[in-house]
């Protein structure tokens, strides 16, 4: 199936892993990256201009371009990254076979509930996606590795610049 095919949101949540069989596992394991005790003055952030879903391989994805440019530029101890939103939805597909002979191998639409082929993350409009946390002198870095990040994702986004509070 092609990708276009999991990115609306058609139906509620499908996330009851207990009566579900055969769910493979995300390809994200790794949600937070670098330095995350450390204080930072600026907080970015990665937010969805769309509702939609995104896979968890499109999350790795994205975690990694996202990661590698950041730990390259910046260092290990210079950032702090974040992956949101867990991809908890389970997708579904009823795989139909075509071809000389496909009639005697398949049913078509009959019991058509389909078999869970991977995850993804439902995200709505203004949702985050991806969060660093950067100094003053790696604002560009961060927004270049968000940049990114973003292009690995199906859904259109847009970077936000906040300024962190300090509590001195």
């Amino acid at each position: 199936m092609k990708p276009r095919c999991w990115r609306r949101m058609e139906s509620p949540p499908y996330t009851r892993r207990e009566y579900i069989d055969g769910i493979p596992d995300p390809k994200i394991r790794k949600f937070t990256h670098g330095d995350p005790n450390r204080r930072f003055e600026y907080e970015l952030v990665l937010v969805a201009k769309r509702s939609g879903q995104i896979r968890h391989n499109a999350l790795e994805a994205a975690r990694v371009a996202t990661n590698k440019y950041l730990e390259s530029k910046l260092g290990r101890a210079n950032y702090f990254f974040r992956v949101v939103p867990y991809p908890h939805h389970v997708l579904r597909e009823n795989k139909m076979i075509f071809g000389a002979g496909a009639d005697r191998l398949q049913d078509g639409m009959r019991l058509a509930f389909g078999k869970p082929v991977g995850t993804a993350a439902q995200v709505w409009e203004g949702s985050t996606v991806l969060l660093v946390r950067v100094d003053k002198q790696g604002l560009e870095v961060a927004k270049e590795a968000l940049r990114r990040g973003a292009s690995k994702l199906p859904l259109p986004c847009r970077i936000e610049v906040r300024k962190l509070v300090e509590a001195d």
